[in-house]
């Protein structure tokens, strides 16, 4: 297994930590522009991860579109994270059809920090 070094991000490492991130942006043409005149009306950031039943997945880290582009579906389902206590969100997307996955499949989402994993590599 190979060493790493956890270091601070510096201005030097953005061309490789854009290469890793990706992003979409939705542009309308210039005819059709936003009210404000912009052109680029929404945006998602996403990167590519491997679930070991699915396979591959997209994980959509980031999504919004502006309000007076929100009126066309383009995928057949969407897959988000909604912190616990966000309460009006949840809500929000329930009274759309979401489905709270949490309850329904019994799926948690877990996280081990950097203390942790610095255990756990110590062990090995």
């Amino acid at each position: 297994m190979a060493n790493f070094l956890l270091r601070k991000a510096e201005r030097e490492d953005v061309a490789d930590i854009l290469r890793l991130i990706k992003c979409v942006v939705a542009e309308v043409p210039k005819e059709q522009r936003s009210s404000e005149g912009h052109m680029v009306v929404g945006f998602a950031m996403y990167y590519f991860t491997y679930d070991p039943w699915i396979g591959k997945l997209l994980y959509l880290e980031d999504f919004y579109v502006m309000e007076e582009f929100r009126v066309k579906c383009r995928c057949s389902s969407l897959h988000f994270i909604v912190a616990e206590w966000n309460k009006p969100s949840i809500e929000f997307y329930k009274r759309r059809g979401a489905s709270d996955l949490s309850l329904e499949e019994g799926w948690r989402l877990f996280k081990i920090d950097k203390q942790n994993l610095m255990k756990m590599m110590a062990e090995e």
